[in-house]
């Protein structure tokens, strides 16, 4: 078999098997590719059976010349999970990355927004605009519930439980959990709903989608990420801001105010409490105050 064939085989044990997005599928396969690229560039002939850790390090050496530390140990995680996948097959019997060291990187801590910051962002949209509305409540929801920008973009009306007071989110790897939404947050949503949304007209299997754009279809990622950097420049925001940065700060400020880290990690999506714990790191001021809290001899 050609390196083509492992790969459409992989690309399926990560859909069905793993349960992960088409978008983690596609990084997965662009590392490997890369490798292919590499071969081909150097007149390497050799299947992903035969490929030595010899080859393998001298791809990785290329690489290092290309890329920063941080995307280096993206491609050599990626290419460590191919090659793990060809040996839970029977294909080989050793992983060839298996020796090869994953540069330091850090731990990056994510970038936040104060609470004034976010009130400005939210105050600048024109709610004159047909536009406006939706707009609103999607700020209002990215940092409310703390969603990723994917989430958001496939939020369903069917997924709204005002009454109980929870959102239905399906997350990565189609996991779902119940994210709790404020009544602060639910009259935006109602708003948009009323004012705006019903105004459209909706394009077919777009029926049930929430945020809509004004062609009556789903929004997309792209077009989140535009209203946000259009307003974060109209208040002469000095921060590069992104719809992550909404769910970090909604993390941050829940930490800040007193919420413990395993019901955010619940409420964010993270499969390790590892992950959550890196808004631990963000405010020292909030850390000290816990040990003169909490600390026998403080």
């Amino acid at each position: 078999m050609n390196w083509n064939t492992y790969i459409k085989s992989y690309q399926s044990y990560l859909k069905i098997e793993r349960g992960l997005s088409k978008n983690t599928i596609d990084n997965y396969t662009f590392d490997i590719e890369r490798l292919c690229l590499f071969l081909v560039q150097n007149n390497i002939d050799i299947s992903p059976v035969k490929i030595t850790e010899t080859t393998v390090q001298a791809f990785v050496y290329e690489v290092s010349k290309q890329v920063n530390p941080r995307s280096q140990a993206r491609i050599i995680s990626g290419l460590k999970s191919f090659f793990s996948y060809l040996i839970f097959e029977d294909y080989r019997a050793d992983n060839p990355l298996e020796l090869i060291e994953t540069p330091k990187t850090g731990r990056k801590l994510p970038d936040t927004l104060a609470i004034q910051d976010i009130d400005q962002l939210i105050a600048a949209i024109d709610l004159s605009k047909p536009e406006g509305e939706r707009n609103r409540a999607i700020l209002e929801t990215l940092y409310g519930c703390g969603l990723r920008v994917s989430e958001l973009v496939e939020l369903k009306i069917s997924d709204l439980f005002f009454e109980e007071g929870f959102l239905k989110i399906t997350g990565k790897g189609n996991k779902q959990r119940f994210v709790p939404i404020g009544t602060f947050t639910q009259k935006f949503i109602i708003i948009y709903k009323n004012n705006n949304r019903n105004q459209l007209t909706i394009q077919k299997g777009n029926e049930d989608h929430l945020f809509l754009n004004r062609r009556g279809k789903k929004m997309t990622r792209a077009m989140i990420f535009t209203i946000i950097k259009d307003l974060a420049t109209k208040i002469n925001l000095n921060k590069s801001i992104s719809p992550h940065t909404f769910r970090h700060s909604f993390a941050t400020h829940l930490l800040e105010n007193g919420a413990d880290l395993r019901s955010i990690q619940l409420m964010l999506g993270h499969e390790s409490i590892t992950t959550t714990e890196i808004y631990v790191h963000l405010d020292r001021k909030h850390l000290a105050t816990i040990m003169n809290a909490f600390h026998p001899r403080k």
